[in-house]
């Protein structure tokens, strides 16, 4: 297969096939990551608080909403259940992270990545058995495993974009791969409402369907992707060359220079920026299904669909975005820190706004979608404004960056379908207008700080071997210069 693959494509550009297959490889890990949270408005028993006439707190029945919506499922788990269930995923993976991080720096992208994502597909398949047999908490432990599995995901995307992007295209190929997981939040909403509604078996089908394309996935990641230009068997002289001189050392293993990384405030500042941005997905990922559902009373396709569309703008504004400042980064227009700034205070700040404008228009349930779509749209402008800020500070080193930085923000993503649970009870918009507030409040402070003391250089403990290397210079010339002057009196 490796010969015909080099016959048919081996003439491409091996960076662009490596960054479509990231791209997939984060559209299967949210499609596995996000398709529960979907699943779970048909594998819960309605409550009675969602099918209430009308109030000032709560909306009306849908005219269009079908049977299956009202109907419910079989379980009986409480709104604080379900936010635990939804968060458990994010359990495993925030111990993952830095263990994640360092399993990539020795051994690569390529398998840390393969074999997790392998494994969540298998635990995907086994669903439906589980949560059969073992109810919630059996459901719980498998998410907790699921996130275990996914450490190395975002490790291994820093790595091989410190190892395959020059700079001048590290935005686009950066947001290539990272753009997939908003694409498997998108398929995941919109295909999960379709396969339940069209299938014999309901729920169970999600599960299946996106395990099993996790497993086909790995086989041609496998096959096709390698973790270092120099390891690719059919890369051509020209593209190697071309790699070798614009990313120069980034490929040399150096000793992390922990100290340096964890006093470094423009790393903390990206810390903070990535922290609200993973609150506000995380909201909308595990509970805009809900929200579509109980507080909107959408059917469970409509309810799929709609939920889509805010992601599907995000998707979109974030490669017009991040092709956007690439060019005004290449032409000079822009430094790269200035564009770092704008692009993540376009970004969080708008977000906030617009969800909390969404949550005071009520039950208009046009605007609230507008709102939503505007609100996710906006909140693409962070991916070339954080997402590829490790890079940015240390290509030596961002695999390293990214499994601190997502073992941090993984609070917020285990917080954020914890909270909407305990404060979102009744599903009452009252209640929601909370969450909304929060998160309005977390962004515009995060967004204060990334503006204070974000950067977008290279920062000076990337390679600290270079700098010992001109001190030690330096100091020969100075004592060289002091033998002269010496000699000479």
């Amino acid at each position: 297969m490796l010969v015909c693959w080099k016959i048919c494509c081996g003439k491409l550009q091996q960076r662009w096939i490596l960054a479509f297959m990231g791209c997939l490889a984060a559209m299967n890990a949210f499609m596995m990551r996000s398709c529960l949270s979907v699943a779970i408005t048909e594998m819960v028993a309605k409550s009675d608080s969602s099918n209430d006439t009308s109030s000032d707190d709560t909306c009306p029945a849908f005219e269009s909403t079908s049977s299956n919506s009202t109907t419910g499922g079989t379980y009986e788990w409480s709104e604080y259940t379900q936010g635990i269930i939804l968060s458990s995923f994010f359990w495993g993976y925030m111990v993952a992270q830095i263990p994640g991080g360092i399993t990539v720096a020795k051994f690569g992208g390529k398998y840390p990545l393969g074999i997790g994502l392998l494994l969540a597909g298998v635990l995907t398949l086994f669903t439906p058995t589980v949560v059969e047999a073992y109810g919630a908490k059996g459901l719980i432990v498998l998410r907790i495993l699921m996130g275990l599995s996914g450490g190395a995901i975002y490790p291994s995307f820093s790595f091989l974009t410190g190892h395959w992007a020059p700079p001048n295209e590290r935005s686009k190929i950066g947001n290539l791969i990272m753009s997939g997981a908003m694409l498997g939040t998108i398929v995941a909403n919109a295909l999960s409402g379709v396969l339940i509604e069209n299938s014999s078996i309901g729920w169970p089908i999600v599960f299946y369907f996106f395990g099993g394309f996790s497993v086909l996935w790995f086989c041609a990641w496998t096959l096709l992707c390698y973790s270092r230009p120099e390891m690719h068997p059919f890369i051509t002289d020209e593209e190697k060359k071309y790699l070798e001189e614009t990313i120069n050392e980034h490929g040399r293993k150096q000793p992390i220079p922990w100290r340096c990384i964890l006093s470094s405030p423009p790393f903390w500042a990206l810390i903070a920026a990535s922290l609200s941005h993973d609150w506000g997905s995380y909201v909308m990922i595990t509970n805009l299904p809900k929200y579509m559902s109980s507080v909107l009373k959408f059917s469970v396709q409509s309810n799929g669909l709609l939920s889509a569309l805010p992601f599907m703008a995000k998707w979109v504004v974030s490669n017009a975005s991040s092709w956007l400042a690439d060019w005004l980064i290449t032409g000079k227009k822009i430094s790269r820190r200035n564009a770092r700034k704008t692009f993540t205070s376009i970004g969080g700040l708008g977000t906030a706004f617009f969800l909390i404008a969404a949550s005071y228009a009520g039950c208009n349930r046009t605007v609230v979608v507008v709102l939503f779509i505007f609100g996710m749209g906006v909140m693409g402008n962070l991916f070339p404004g954080v997402m590829v800020n490790n890079v940015d500070l240390s290509p030596n080193h961002a695999e390293t960056l990214m499994g601190i930085t997502n073992t941090i923000t993984s609070l917020a993503s285990i917080a954020a379908p914890y909270a909407v649970g305990v404060l979102t009870p009744n599903q009452f918009l009252s209640e929601w207008r909370i969450v909304f507030w929060i998160t309005f409040a977390l962004f515009f402070t995060t967004t204060t700080i990334f503006d204070f003391w974000g950067d977008g250089e290279v920062q000076p403990w990337n390679d600290l071997e270079s700098i010992d290397r001109e001190q030690k210079e330096v100091g020969s010339e100075k004592r060289k210069y002091e033998e002269r002057m010496s000699s000479s009196e």
